[in-house]
C-alpha cells in the first residue's frame, strides 16, 4: 500500500499539467478529484478507470481479482474495436467469496486462475486488477504476479488501482503507470525506423482510428503503438522506440506521455482527429516532430499534398449538407477533448454551438473553447437534468449531442439527440468521420418523427361544435340516465 500511495502522489504532482503547476504545494497533493457527494454517482472508481484504459489491449487476458460483481459492473464499458484478437472480450475473474476472504485463500486462488488462463488461452500477457476487497484484505498482488511470471514464462502485470483510492480519472493515470513500470521498454524491436510514432489516449471507439491510420500509411508513417485502441501487447512493449507521439486525451494519459519523453526522448503534442481543420493540423504536427527527430524534410511537402487532396474531397461531400444545417443550433453535453474539438468541427460547416460542457476538460481544453467560441456564456461546468430539459423544451437548441445518460432528457423535450460518447455506433474521426458526423446530425434533425411528436395529441384537441338534432322524450331520458351514472350532471325527471 505504501508503493501505491507513492504512485498516487506522483500522479497528482503532474508537471505537464498547466493547472497543476499553478497550484501551491499543499493543493497539488490533493490532485484534481472533487469530493464526492454521499448518495450521488461518482462517475466511476479508480479500478473502472484503469480497466477502461487497458482493456482495449486486445490480445491480453484481463483478470479481475475480486468478487464477481466487480467484473460484472465493469466489463466491456467502452465501445472499442479490434481488428484481430478477441481475447479482451472474454471476462476473467477469480470470483472471491466470503469463505475465500475469511480463510485467506485469495492469493492461492489468484495463482490458480493465472495458470488456468495460461493453459487455456496462452496469451502474451495477463493483466491482474485488484479491487477494493482484495486491497483491503492485504493480498500481495505484486508478489503473486512476479512468481506466476517466473513459473509460467509470460508477463503477468499487476494493475494496482483499487476503486477506493480515487476517481476514474485517477485510475486512467494509474493504468499508465502500470504500463511504464511493467510493459513499455521490455522488448526491443528489430525494425525501428525514423517514421515511427505513438498515438496515446486513442480508444478506437467504433473503429474510428481506422479512418485515420490509412492517412498515416499514405505518408509512410508507422504507428508503433496506439495506446490503448486496437493495441497488441508486443507493440506497447516496443513503444519506447517511437520517434514522436500524439496525445489525443491528455486527461487520461498525460503522465504517460511526459514520462516517455523524459525516459526515451519522445516528444509529444496534444491534438485531435475530430473535424477537417484539426485533422489536418494533427498531420502537420506529426510530420514536423518527425523532421525535428531526423526524418527527411520531404515528408512535409507530401503531408501538405495529402491534406489538400483530402480536404477538397471532404468539403465537396459536405457541400450538400450546408444549406440544410447552416444556422442550426447544437448543444454539446460531453467533456474532455470532444468539448473543443467537436465544437470546432461543427462550426466549420456553419452550425451554431449554443453551449458545451467542460466537466471533464483540462485547463488547456477550456482555453481552446474560449478561443473558438469567443463567449464564456456558452461554456458550462455541468448542467443538471432539469436545466438541460428547460433549455431544450424552450427550443434553444435544435439537437443535443451527448452520451447515453442524457438521451432521455432530450427525448422528453421532443428534441433530436445524437450519441457522441463512447457508446456511439458510428466513427467520427478524420475527414471521412467528419462527413459521417454531419450526415448523422442531418438525419437526426430532419427526421419526420419530430414534426409528429410535437403536434398536440388528439385527445388534447377541442372537437368541432356541430348542430345537434332535436331529441325525442325517450332519448332525453336515456341521456339523463347515462349522465347520472357517470356523475356528470344531476337527473331531472320533472317532464316525465
Amino acid at each position: 500500500m505504501s508503493s501505491l500511495r507513492a504512485k498516487i502522489q506522483d500522479v497528482f504532482n503532474e508537471p505537464a499539467c498547466e493547472q497543476n503547476r499553478d497550484k501551491d504545494a499543499k493543493a497539488r497533493k490533493k490532485g484534481c478529484s472533487k469530493p464526492l457527494t454521499p448518495g450521488a454517482a461518482a462517475g466511476g472508481c479508480a479500478f473502472d478507470g484503469a480497466k477502461i484504459v487497458l482493456q482495449p489491449i486486445t490480445d491480453v487476458a484481463h483478470l479481475i481479482h475480486a468478487p464477481l460483481a466487480c467484473e460484472g459492473n465493469s466489463w466491456d464499458n467502452r465501445g472499442a474495436a479490434s481488428s484481430g484478437p478477441t481475447l479482451w472480450r472474454t471476462s476473467f475473474t477469480t470470483d472471491l467469496t466470503e469463505l475465500d476472504v475469511v480463510m485467506g485463500q485469495g492469493e492461492r486462488k489468484l495463482f490458480k486462475a493465472i495458470r488456468e488462463i495460461k493453459e487455456a488461452y496462452g496469451p502474451p500477457a495477463i493483466f491482474v486488477y485488484p479491487t477494493c476487497v482484495t486491497a483491503l484484505i492485504g493480498d500481495d498482488i505484486e508478489a503473486v504476479c512476479k512468481r506466476a511470471a517466473e513459473k509460467f514464462g509470460l508477463a503477468v502485470v499487476p494493475v494496482n488501482a483499487p476503486g477506493f483510492v480515487g476517481s476514474k480519472n485517477l485510475g486512467n493515470k494509474l493504468a499508465g503507470e502500470a504500463l511504464l513500470e511493467h510493459v513499455i521498454g521490455t522488448v526491443e524491436p528489430d525494425d525501428a525506423g525514423p517514421y515511427d510514432i505513438n498515438i496515446l489516449g486513442e480508444f478506437n471507439l467504433s473503429g474510428e482510428f481506422w479512418l485515420v491510420k490509412p492517412l498515416l500509411d499514405r505518408l509512410g508513417i508507422r504507428v508503433r503503438a496506439c495506446i490503448p485502441g486496437d493495441a497488441r501487447y508486443f507493440d506497447i512493449a516496443c513503444a519506447h522506440r517511437a520517434q514522436a507521439a500524439m496525445m489525443v486525451c491528455s486527461t487520461a494519459l498525460i503522465n504517460l506521455a511526459r514520462k516517455m519523453e523524459q525516459r526515451w526522448g519522445i516528444p509529444f503534442f496534444e491534438g485531435s482527429f475530430y473535424g477537417i481543420t484539426d485533422t489536418s493540423e494533427a498531420l502537420r504536427q506529426i510530420s514536423q516532430l518527425l523532421v525535428k527527430k531526423g526524418a527527411d524534410p520531404e515528408i512535409l511537402g507530401r503531408t501538405e499534398a495529402l491534406i489538400a487532396e483530402e480536404e477538397a474531397i471532404a468539403w465537396k461531400k459536405l457541400a450538400g449538407y450546408r444549406p440544410r444545417l447552416e444556422g442550426k443550433r447544437v448543444l454539446l453535453n460531453t467533456g474532455g477533448v470532444k468539448s473543443w474539438s467537436v465544437v470546432h468541427a461543427l462550426m466549420e460547416i456553419g452550425i451554431e454551438v449554443v453551449g458545451t460542457s467542460v466537466k471533464k476538460s483540462t485547463v488547456e481544453d477550456k482555453e481552446r473553447i474560449k478561443q473558438i467560441l469567443k463567449d464564456d456564456n456558452h461554456i458550462f461546468e455541468q448542467m443538471a437534468a432539469p436545466e438541460l430539459y428547460a433549455m431544450l423544451s424552450e427550443h434553444k437548441a435544435d439537437i443535443l449531442l451527448s452520451g447515453g445518460r442524457t438521451q432521455f432528457v432530450a427525448l422528453k423535450a421532443k428534441t433530436p439527440w445524437l450519441d457522441i460518447n463512447q457508446e456511439r455506433q458510428h466513427p467520427y474521426a478524420g475527414y471521412d468521420g467528419m462527413v459521417e458526423l454531419v450526415r448523422q446530425i442531418d438525419l437526426a434533425i430532419q427526421n419526420p418523427i419530430w414534426c409528429q411528436v410535437r403536434e398536440p395529441a388528439p385527445w388534447d384537441c377541442q372537437p368541432a361544435v356541430r348542430e345537434e338534432l332535436p331529441r325525442t322524450k325517450s332519448e332525453t331520458v336515456t341521456l339523463h340516465a347515462v349522465q347520472e351514472f357517470s356523475g356528470t350532471t344531476a337527473p331531472d325527471f320533472g317532464e316525465c
